[in-house]
């Protein structure tokens, strides 16, 4: 798969390059399949003396890997500090039976505190996984479901602002695609026709193209959901939690609860209209783990009913979610107050620009429309804003609860939080308010409640870790 997509970008420089000197086709071909057996042969050579090059060995207190062809590298981690194990295999590793395992040990990826191994066989990554997690077979057994895919959560895929992207995301990715090949005339003609087509019948073309746009993002979204999430299974094991998935290209992630530091519901806004939401795990160690990994690995669910995932964030919390109380009607005034401000500063905006213009004579009518729409949104996102906010404090957990167009409900374990952060603006300060961010070291690595009245934030920070603010607090005597 590496060797295609390096064969991809030198054919199309080689094609440029060629064509620029008047090649003819046949001499072009001819010289992208040279290049192209030439590049398989040297990544499957560079391949070979990888693995040659590399051993690895689990002894009962370390896993090391050696590993380097010009340069050698010894790396190890301790059996004790292991709590997570990654197995990923693309359609390539599986066509042969093999599997990349990561191994983790809780810490951020960039301190160098994983190891992978590339690649493994199928039953030894197995085995190997539960070696490290001090598993047997019949703990293998035991685990218990608490989620499994149902294939009617994929309507769910397409409430995304990237349904309605889509197909802008494919002809762009198509435009660079040709142009590296040298067909940037090509493609300059075709946007500029295209322009001219859509421009002549904008009645009919416009909705033509609006439509052909919503069916290549539904579609897209369909089989991406399907590719990411198919055979979807989150099972609990004795101590762990263990999340297998992907139709093609399969991962399993093993996860030691005690790594756990709470659950995080996400509710965008398209998702919470069609009454879906999905979880994320707050634990350490966990997050975008590479700049060539794109995927949240610290997600547990795929988009499903909201109530499905109230009932998986139970079973892995221990506990529901209670009832949260409401912010101080000051906080929704600090979001109307802005949108309003935000409105009359861009309706001045235009005034002034409109008395430089000579009462306007450049501008559109439409333009006077923009601060109208604005000030509808801010209202909208002020009034769903506030309503969003809430938090609770339960026996174990500090619930959390923000967010208008992406709505987030946190249950942070109180053991995980190791400090407090407290945040007043000059207008929070005015309205009796204040931002209460409890520190951790697992996801985001802090979480906020927002907005709350400034003694009952301090109150619940207090409540929430006893002792660890009290050496800073003055109580007034009732």
């Amino acid at each position: 798969m590496k060797s295609l997509a390096i064969v991809a970008g030198a054919s199309a420089g080689l094609v440029r390059f060629l064509a620029g000197r008047d090649w003819p086709v046949g001499g072009v071909v001819a010289a992208c399949a040279g290049a192209a057996v030439l590049i398989v042969a040297a990544v499957v050579a560079y391949d070979v003396l990888r693995l040659r090059a590399t051993r690895w060995r689990l002894t009962p207190e370390r896993l090391e890997l050696r590993s380097g062809i010009t340069v050698r590298q010894h790396r190890s981690i301790p059996r004790d500090r292991v709590r997570s194990v990654d197995l990923r295999a693309d359609p390539v590793n599986r066509l042969f039976g093999l599997t990349v395992v990561k191994v983790g040990t809780g810490e951020r990826a960039e301190d160098g505190a994983e190891l992978a191994l590339d690649p493994l066989s199928r039953h030894d990554a197995e085995a190997l996984r539960r070696t490290l997690l001090h598993q047997g077979e019949e703990a293998e057994e035991g685990g218990g479901p608490l989620a499994e895919l149902s294939w009617a959560w994929i309507r769910y895929a397409p409430l995304s602002v990237w349904t309605f992207t889509g197909a802008a995301v494919v002809l762009g990715t198509l435009y660079k695609a040709l142009d590296s090949f040298g067909l940037k005339g090509f493609t300059t003609r075709l946007a500029v026709e295209g322009w001219a087509w859509l421009t002549a019948r904008p009645l009919v073309t416009v909705p033509l193209v609006l439509a052909v746009n919503l069916l290549v993002g539904v579609v897209g979204a369909a089989l991406l959901f399907a590719e990411s999430w198919g055979r979807y299974r989150l099972e609990r094991e004795p101590g762990r939690l263990r999340l297998r998935r992907g139709l093609l290209t399969s991962r399993s992630l093993t996860l030691e609860e005690r790594r756990l530091r709470g659950v995080e519901i996400g509710e965008p806004l398209l998702l919470r209209l069609g009454g879906a939401a999905r979880l994320r795990s707050i634990a350490t160690g966990l997050g975008k783990r590479a700049d060539d990994e794109t995927e949240d690995v610290a997600a547990l669910t795929p988009p499903m009913p909201r109530a499905v995932a109230l009932r998986v964030a139970t079973a892995i919390t221990g506990a529901g979610l209670p009832a949260l109380a409401a912010h101080p009607p000051a906080a929704r005034r600090r979001r109307l107050v802005r949108a309003l401000v935000t409105a009359a500063l861009m309706m001045f905006v235009i005034v002034a620009v409109a008395a430089l213009d000579r009462v306007g004579a450049g501008l559109g009518g439409w333009v006077w429309l923009v601060p109208v729409a604005v000030l509808a949104y801010g209202v909208w996102h002020a009034v769903a804003g506030a309503a969003s906010l809430g938090h609770a404090l339960t026996a174990r957990h500090l619930v959390a609860r923000k967010g208008a167009v992406v709505r987030r409900t946190v249950a942070l374990d109180r053991r995980g939080i190791a400090g407090w952060t407290f945040t007043e603006s000059y207008f929070q300060r005015r309205a009796g308010l204040l931002t209460v961010s409890a520190t951790t070291a697992a996801g985001r690595g802090h979480y906020e409640v927002l907005d709350v009245g400034r003694g009952g934030g301090l109150d619940l920070a207090a409540r929430a870790v006893p002792g660890l603010l009290e050496p800073f607090l003055t109580r007034e005597k009732q």
